[in-house]
């Protein structure tokens, strides 16, 4: 009897598991059953209740006139009753953009060929072109400490060279004018200018961004575009987009700002079109913009538009000279000098023909918004944040691999390493986000989920990142200058944090609230049923989705249980995988059943009030994510050719974020309302404890000395960033000096012996006194002259960067603004 039973779970398991169809389960019930009657488990009235008990519900479900008439009405009707409401704005922002590799780690299933097989993200010639003149020279013309001491903005021969060489008009065709670069490339830009300059970043960012000719390009009328996107390309129109209000900042979709149609003389005209009241804030670009974007809410109490009184949120283009449009003064956020302020107007008359895509799209706003700001956050956040990530990685790693104390380089001591490793694997994993994404986008997608995940982990690590680094870097950072790598990342990175959705709220709401019900293959299409007008259509599109969903739930089940049983190992990885990255597929494919089942069973348990338990859905949207990342990091891993230097990089992220999304997982089970479900699914989930731990010591190790060696895998990890090629630049200075190291090393391995016999002082770790010491060594004959070079170049090097900046005792105030007051003179002139 037991050995029947064990075939009876076996076999309901192997057929969840493969999702078989209605037919295999009633040869299953028949061959099981005829088994039993063989061995004389059961016969006559025994099996006869086993009959009853298999076929009758499988009939029920398997035959589908007898199920829609009989089951799936009651189902329904209970669905439809537990369902809460959603707003307009709600679904707009659900079904805004498109799902991708998300859907796929919903699915329990992951089909790996369907990521690896994406072509890698290339440059055109074209492009690699701008990327090696036009944007070179750009950040030559700019560093950090001035734009934040002098000039408090970029300086004008910045400005201009932006404007002339097209950078405000990268996404913009070419038949309008602009570059219609690659989302890429775009990526590429502004990583690269994030890491020579904030301001520089911003202000080519922001038109590129979501705003005025991104919409245009989607949405606007023909003569739109023909008028506004040449002058965008061009830069004779500075565009600036303002969305936020002082009552509406994270739930943007309550703007309070109104506009109420009417009929007004305008320009001589009987126009119709809005009285408009605002006030914004926040608004990059604002203070110097042309053109102002504008999202406000239509009023129509006088009917002129149609039978609805609250039309909806619609976005119009008004120029910043218009008569009552106030361009308010400027924000200062956290020392960052890009241009940011607010805007406001009374009663301010716009026509219609202002609104972008014309009548047509009046109360469209908030879905066009949606819409943009799926792709538009993929790149712009995660690029500049990598940007800036890189360069202080490039500064920290240089100064820890020379800098001395105890005569021994700092960047050996275990402390450092551990917080070393954690710059470079959180790096590593960040670019791979950043590249991935913004190869979905060219692949024509919008994927809304995804590009949150990206905004929200790239930008939480560049914090990582960064506070480390002054961890490290210790009074060297805390003092600002000219030549500090660090204080302005660290004053500044809690900006991305808060912009394009705050961190807190997309991973609360965002990540998981809006891709349980966007990802999943299922849950959209029994939402889109309840609302379908056809009772008929509704209830047999209801029918498929929901016994779709039951089948789904079990396959992940059995999935679950597998995957548990065999500690990963049953699930699938891609025959083309290196066999060092075999497991971490395999550990995903475990991670996304494991993920599917407690989503489901969330879902299931906490019904429409999951949405408001958020801390049980920021903890399921960090499993998601977690994926996401392991997924962009083993793609990366592929596409550069499998190096095998990359490995330590490879591995510490991956186990740190495996390891996250585990403690994610338990999390949610730890905190889940119905104890027993919860408890059950631990232990079906992970029934032997924990699988996966922290990176190693070792491993951190690993990673700390790669990030100390200038070769080609540093390079990999800092690539097509900003060096400048003026040996004076501050940002040189630890670069040169670690280029300079191994020969140092060389250099100081050779005189060991001489050092040991006393016939030379062993070298000091103070560069000033290095200088002296090489002197010595030269008068001695224990160095040749081109030694003598290299040791005092790198003893220059090394100096320039311990040394930090002292400033008058009025910070050179006096001296800035006489600085700035000559310049405004020759610009007159």
């Amino acid at each position: 009897m037991i050995w029947w039973l064990c075939v009876l779970i076996i076999a309901f398991l192997a057929l969840c598991y493969v999702q078989a169809g209605a037919w295999f389960w009633f040869g299953a019930a028949v061959v099981w059953l005829g088994a039993g009657y063989a061995a004389n488990v059961i016969a006559g009235f025994g099996l006869v209740i086993w009959a009853l008990l298999l076929f009758v519900p499988m009939a029920l479900i398997a035959v589908k006139s007898l199920r829609r008439s009989l089951v799936t009405p009651t189902i329904f009707k209970i669905f439809k009753r537990i369902l809460p409401q959603m707003s307009d704005t709600e679904r707009d922002a659900l079904e805004a953009g498109t799902t991708w590799w998300d859907a796929e780690l919903f699915s329990g299933k992951p089909r790996w060929n369907k990521l690896l097989e994406l072509p890698q993200a290339k440059l055109s010639d074209e492009e690699q072109a701008f990327l090696d003149n036009e944007v070179e020279q750009l950040c030559e013309m700019v560093n950090d400490w001035e734009t934040t001491q002098v000039w408090q903005d970029l300086p004008p021969a910045a400005w201009q060279f932006i404007k002339d060489k097209g950078f405000l008009g990268m996404i913009i065709p070419k038949r309008y004018g602009g570059k219609e670069f690659s989302a890429y490339m775009h990526s590429q830009v502004i990583m690269k200018l994030s890491s020579r300059c904030s301001a520089l970043a911003v202000s080519v960012m922001v038109p590129n961004s979501l705003g005025p000719a991104e919409l245009l390009l989607h949405y606007g009328t023909e003569e739109q575009k023909n008028y506004y996107l040449p002058r965008l390309a061009k830069g004779s129109e500075i565009p600036c987009f303002a969305l936020t209000s002082p009552y509406a900042g994270s739930d943007a979709a309550a703007i309070p700002d109104i506009g109420i149609v009417c009929r007004q003389n305008f320009n001589g005209v009987d126009t119709l079109g809005f009285r408009v009241t605002w006030h914004k804030r926040y608004i990059t670009l604002g203070p110097v913009a042309s053109l102002l974007g504008l999202a406000f809410r239509v009023s129509d109490p006088d009917r002129l538009l149609g039978a609805t009184e609250d039309v909806g949120i619609t976005c119009a283009l008004i120029p910043t000279k218009h008569q009552g449009v106030v361009t308010g003064r400027r924000h200062w956020p956290l020392n960052a000098v890009f241009q940011n302020g607010p805007t406001s107007g009374e009663d301010v008359f716009i026509p219609m023909d202002w609104v972008i895509g014309g009548k047509e799209q009046i109360g469209k706003g908030w879905r066009m918004l949606m819409e943009c700001l799926a792709a538009g956050r993929a790149i712009s956040l995660p690029s500049s944040n990598v940007g800036s990530s890189k360069f202080v990685v490039r500064g920290t790693s240089a100064y820890v691999a020379f800098r001395k104390q105890f005569h021994t380089a700092i960047g050996k001591f275990e402390g450092v390493q551990e917080a070393l490793a954690r710059m470079g694997g959180n790096l590593y994993m960040m670019d791979a986000v950043r590249k991935i994404s913004a190869l979905a986008i060219d692949s024509g997608e919008k994927p809304a989920v995804i590009s949150a995940i990206a905004k929200y982990h790239v930008t939480e690590r560049a914090r990582v990142i960064v506070n480390n680094g002054m961890d490290i870097a210790g009074g060297k950072g805390i003092c600002m200058g000219p030549n500090n790598f660090l204080a302005r990342a660290y004053q500044q990175v809690p900006i991305a944090i808060t912009v394009e959705g705050a961190n807190i709220l997309t991973r609360c709401l965002i990540i998981f609230g809006q891709g349980a019900i966007r990802c999943h293959p299922f849950v959209l299409k029994e939402m889109h049923a309840t609302t379908e007008p056809d009772a008929r259509k509704g209830l047999h599109d209801f029918d498929d989705a929901f016994f779709g969903h039951v089948g789904f739930v079990f396959a992940n089940l059995a999935r679950t249980i597998v995957y548990a049983v065999t500690g990963g190992h049953a699930a699938p990885a891609p025959q083309q995988a290196d066999d060092e990255v075999d497991e971490y597929y395999q550990a995903v494919g475990r991670l996304s059943a494991v993920f599917a089942l407690v989503t489901d069973a969330s879902m299931f348990v906490l019904g429409g009030s999951l949405k408001r338990r958020e801390s049980i859905s920021a903890r399921l949207g960090d499993v998601l994510s977690q994926m996401y990342l392991v997924s962009c990091t083993l793609k990366r891993y592929e596409d550069e050719g499998m190096q095998e230097t990359d490995l330590p990089y490879v591995h510490w992220s991956i186990q740190d974020a495996l390891y996250q999304a585990q403690e994610a997982l338990l999390g949610v089970l730890e905190n889940f309302p119905n104890v027993f479900i919860a408890g059950l699914l631990r232990f079906l989930a992970f029934p032997f404890g924990r699988p996966y731990a922290r990176p190693s010591d070792a491993l951190g190790m690993e990673v700390a000395d790669a990030m100390q060696v200038a070769g080609d895998s540093r390079e990999r990890l800092l690539a097509d960033t900003f060096m400048s090629k003026v040996s004076a630049d501050p940002g040189t200075y630890g670069e040169m000096a670690l280029q300079l190291l191994p020969q140092v090393n060389m250099i100081e391995k050779r005189l060991k012996d001489a050092i040991h016999a006393g016939n030379l002082a062993p070298m000091p770790q103070s560069f000033i006194d290095m200088q002296q010491w090489i002197s010595i060594a030269a008068e001695k004959g224990a160095i040749n002259g081109h030694e003598q070079s290299v040791l005092a170049e790198f003893a220059s090097y090394g100096d320039r960067v311990v040394q930090v900046d002292d400033f008058p005792q009025d910070f050179g105030v006096e001296a800035d603004l006489h600085q700035k007051q000559e310049s405004d003179k020759r610009k007159a002139a």
